[in-house]
């Protein structure tokens, strides 16, 4: 088994030089509940522009995507690409209507609920525009130009306050016939009557319940008020809010026993998800993005956060796919968005032309 591979992807912090880059370029729109990120990306994958707005979800969405046309329409003016930009990635949360081009629910943007995103997008820029969850946007990102620019297949998991997912098998993304496909934090990992319930929805024993940023707080809450010792106990108090998964992975990084057993039953929890997934989709590549990784790559805790995923897995699965398959740490951190966006843009003017 591979732990990683380490491409070097030109992110929002590396702007290429227009001047260096090829033509078509393409446009990642991610949004988020509290900023859009922009990003003007070449034919390669290299990022020559990156601009990031506020959303102001109380403004209405017809007002943002009004500042993002605006945006749009002055960085083409500037980098003298006009004309050159033939299609569009646009990703928002979910739950979404993709053949639609809707946004159904999204719990971050609750005064957008029922908006027709992507035509009002178009009717403001003029161009095709492709429509995607902002998990598989970010899956698609690790797979065009990150951790599985080498594969075929590929499953993205984002942990952060839930779980998001994305997968794509031999370059296609699933989307699924209710855009609710690649939602991986809502498989089933507990099917016991008490088992627990998704943070944001869903139903119970469901991965998103156990391995997510709000599940690790959960659970360590739990053993600190049943009476375990730890470094953490004096983030209970009277309300719950000192207590974060990061707190968690700073107590578990000076050797906290609690927090350490909580960053090694996330991992397990991990385990279990990811084998009935691999078992499903046998992609070769496992991909681990967003905030909630214990430090990620290169940090003790991250390391044994990753380890403890993999030997779990082995545990539960054949030989021979244990050898076929990496998991590791995505490379992209929270550019994935957008370069996903406009690497699924590019994907499909290809397909047009």
């Amino acid at each position: 088994m591979s732990l990683s591979s380490d491409p070097a992807p030109v992110t929002s912090s590396q702007i290429h030089p227009i001047e260096q880059s090829s033509a078509p370029y393409y446009w990642g729109i991610d949004i988020g509940g509290t900023g859009i990120k922009l990003g003007l990306v070449d034919e390669q994958g290299y990022t020559v522009a990156y601009e990031k707005i506020p959303t102001r979800e109380g403004e209405g969405a017809p007002a943002a995507m009004q500042r993002i046309a605006d945006v749009v329409s002055e960085v083409e003016s500037r980098l003298g690409v006009v004309g050159q930009v033939p299609h569009i990635g646009l990703g928002a949360p979910g739950p979404m209507d993709l053949a639609n081009g809707l946004l159904v629910a999204p719990p971050q943007l609750p005064s957008w609920w029922g908006f027709a995103i992507v035509d009002a997008l178009k009717a403001l820029l003029g161009r095709p525009i492709s429509f995607l969850n902002d998990a598989n946007a970010a899956a698609f990102g690790e797979f065009w130009i990150g951790t599985g620019r080498d594969s075929n297949s590929m499953i993205l998991l984002t942990l952060g306050t839930g779980v998001g997912g994305g997968i794509i098998v031999d370059g296609e993304l699933v989307n699924g016939v209710n855009s609710f496909g690649s939602e991986c934090g809502h498989i089933l990992v507990d099917p016991s009557p008490k088992a627990r319930l998704c943070v944001w929805g869903g139903g119970r024993g469901q991965l998103e319940a156990y391995a997510s940023a709000s599940a690790v707080v959960d659970r360590t809450r739990e053993r600190l008020t049943a009476g375990a010792e730890s470094s953490l106990s004096g983030l209970l108090g009277g309300s719950n809010s000192e207590l974060t998964a990061k707190k968690v992975y700073e107590a578990a990084d000076e050797g906290d026993a609690v927090a350490l057993e909580i960053v090694d039953e996330t991992a397990q929890w991990l385990g279990i998800g990811i084998t009935s997934l691999v078992h499903a989709l046998d992609p070769g590549v496992v991909t681990l993005g967003g905030a909630m990784n214990f430090g990620g790559s290169g940090c003790p805790i991250g390391e044994r956060f990753l380890s403890g995923i993999i030997e779990e897995f082995k545990s539960r699965t054949f030989e021979n796919v244990f050898d076929g398959t990496s998991i590791a740490f995505a490379n992209l951190g929270a550019d994935a968005g957008y370069l996903g966006l406009a690497g699924y843009a590019r994907k499909q003017a290809m397909k047009q032309s």
